[in-house]
Formats: C-alpha cells, sequence, structure tokens
C-alpha cells in the first residue's frame, strides 16, 4: 500500500513539477495551439502538455519500480508514439501516416511479451489465437489511443477521463494481482491528476496529440497486459466499459461522418463535447457533465465485478441513451464565427 501511495504522489508531483517547464518551452518555440473555427478556445495557448506527461509517468516508474521486459518495450512503444505526437503538434501529419506510426508503435510491445494467445470463451472454453491473438493486440491499442485522442476537445477533458479511468483499472489490476499494471495505473493517475492543475479550463497548457495519444497507448498496453491473465470475454470488456463515454462519442462520429459521405478520419465539430457547448453549457460544465458520464460506466464496470450485471446493464444502456439523446437534439446555435480572426481582431483593438 505505501508503494501504491508513493508512486501515485510522485507521479502527480512530478507533473506538478514539468508541467509549467513544458509551458515555457512551448512559449519560447512557438509551439502554440492558435484559435480556429473548429476549436474552442479563443487565445492561443501551448500545446507540449504531452512531454509533462511522459517525463513525469516514466520517471515515477523508473524510480519506483523493478522494470522487466515488457515494461521496456512499453517504453519503446510510448516513446515512439510520443515523438510522433510532437512532431503532429508542431508541424502536423496526415492522418494516414499518423495512423501507420501507431500501427507500429503497437507492434513494439509484441516483441517483448506482449500479447493475448488464449482467450476463454462462454461455452467454448479455452481458445488458442496464435496469430490472431498478435492482431487483436495491435488492433486494441491502437483503437484505444484515438478513442482517449479523440475525447481531448475541452480543457481538462482527456486528462480528467483518464483519471478516472487509471483508478478504475487499478481497482480491477489489483483485485486480480497484477503488481505491474497496478503500480502503471496509479502512476498514470497521478500524472493526470497533476497535469489536470493546468489544463482544467481556463487551460495554461493543452496536452496535444502527444499527450493524448501517450495517454491512450498506455492504457491500452496496460489493460492488455491484465489480460494476460484473465483473458476471459469479460476482461475485454472492462476496459472498453471504463472508457465507456468516448468509446460512444468515437462510434457515432464514424456513423455520422460515412452518413455524410466523409472521410471517417475528417474531423469536425460534431463531438459530444461540441454538442453540449451548442447547448449552452460552458467548457466547465460540459465536462463535468463528461465526467460524470464516464464514472457512470465506471460504476457500471465495477457492479458487473460483483455480479449485479442487470443493474450495470441499465446503467450503461441509460448512458448510451443520454449520450443519443444530446448528440441526436437540435440546438438553437449561435452564428458561427472564426476565433482566430475574432482573437486577431481584438489583439488589435
Amino acid at each position: 500500500m505505501f508503494t501504491y501511495i508513493t508512486i501515485f504522489f510522485l507521479a502527480a508531483l512530478l507533473a506538478l513539477i514539468f508541467t509549467p517547464l513544458a509551458i515555457k518551452t512551448a512559449k519560447k518555440f512557438n509551439v502554440m495551439d492558435y484559435p480556429e473555427e473548429r476549436r474552442v478556445h479563443t487565445v492561443p495557448t501551448p500545446r507540449m502538455g504531452g512531454v509533462a506527461i511522459y517525463l513525469s509517468f516514466w520517471l515515477a516508474v523508473v524510480l519506483t519500480m523493478n522494470l522487466n521486459t515488457m515494461v521496456v518495450g512499453l517504453f519503446l512503444g510510448s516513446t515512439l508514439i510520443v515523438i510522433v505526437g510532437i512532431v503532429d503538434d508542431i508541424r502536423g501529419i496526415r492522418a494516414l501516416p499518423k495512423l501507420a506510426c501507431q500501427i507500429i508503435a503497437s507492434i513494439i510491445p509484441l516483441f517483448f511479451g506482449l500479447s493475448v494467445q488464449q482467450i476463454t470463451l462462454p461455452l467454448l472454453g479455452t481458445v488458442e489465437l496464435g496469430l490472431i491473438g498478435y492482431i487483436f493486440a495491435v488492433f486494441w491499442i491502437v483503437g484505444i489511443v484515438n478513442t482517449v485522442n479523440i475525447s481531448d476537445g475541452l480543457d481538462g477533458l482527456a486528462a480528467g477521463i483518464c483519471f478516472i479511468a487509471a483508478l478504475i483499472l487499478f481497482w480491477s489490476a489489483d483485485k486480480i494481482d497484477q503488481v505491474v499494471a497496478s503500480h502503471f495505473m496509479l502512476a498514470l493517475a497521478g500524472v493526470a491528476l497533476g497535469f489536470l492543475f493546468y489544463n482544467f479550463h481556463p487551460a495554461r497548457i493543452f496536452m496535444g496529440d502527444s499527450g493524448s495519444m501517450f495517454l491512450g497507448y498506455i492504457i491500452g498496453a496496460v489493460s492488455l497486459w491484465g489480460l494476460l491473465k484473465t483473458a476471459t470475454v469479460f476482461g475485454l470488456v472492462f476496459p472498453l466499459l471504463v472508457l465507456g463515454m468516448p468509446l460512444v462519442d468515437l462510434v457515432c462520429a464514424v456513423i455520422r461522418r460515412k452518413w455524410k459521405g466523409k472521410s471517417i478520419i475528417r474531423a469536425d465539430k460534431g463531438h459530444l463535447h461540441h454538442r453540449l457547448l451548442d447547448a449552452g453549457l460552458t467548457q466547465r460544465q460540459a465536462v463535468l457533465v463528461l465526467y460524470l458520464i464516464s464514472i457512470c460506466f465506471g460504476l457500471a464496470a465495477i457492479l458487473s465485478v460483483y455480479g449485479h450485471l442487470y443493474i450495470a446493464l441499465l446503467l450503461v444502456i441509460t448512458n448510451i441513451l443520454f449520450i443519443l439523446s444530446i448528440m441526436f437534439r437540435k440546438y438553437q446555435t449561435l452564428k458561427s464565427f472564426n476565433r482566430k480572426s475574432f482573437y486577431v481582431k481584438n489583439k488589435e483593438e
């Protein structure tokens, strides 16, 4: 227990130290997120938070844990994902090359022992996966990376969701005696909490793609790691429930873009957080609503562990219906305007 407390507060403290340094560095090298039509912020904001998150997390892990081969694989893969994110934050990377890099980063841990070789299915029993297990692992990590990435649309949203998810996944890992996975999730929760002090509205820094992809990568890889001990269908469902809110948002985005004949990788302003803003909520109110939805999904996951399947299912269905009601409701929105022009105009005045 003492080690758990140590790694959590050390990770949070390191994030509190490194994030201001990332703010100064981003301003010095002009790594800024400028307002534009699809953005919701109105002032240029540093976007190198991912570097602070990455450094805080791995320093906390190195100082408090005994490293093994699989940890090395996660370090190498996460380092690549952060580098790709930094380049994307500074210069921009097209969607397909970025996806290719995500796949490569997800393949790296496989050479260090991270894969699901068998799974227990209802009625069928234990099924050997073989090569399919490796392919599944890559799809799983890439999917979680993009699920978290798509949630990074409001101040403090992605960091808060990952904080909630990491705490619940820590509880799950600790329950099945996955010590290393438990440490990882607590380190991630601590980093997310420390970063939130600077990222909650009004944000002084954004995590950027480097931060959101890193958080998704660690959650995806470590949740997969937990499956190595309990390779059951429920082991697959649990982390999906924990990330239920951004996952439903991602599925809705894919359906919405296909329905409109647009590319599914083309960004738009139809996400759940955009719809809440359209409804008249402030950024803080919208984020708190989404936190609550995420907590409810997490609670459903925990209830299912204790055998309260019907209550958990009811909670999940209620959450999904609530999300869909937000997504498909028509709002009286203000006339859109170009935020970058708005900023420039005010600056001139």
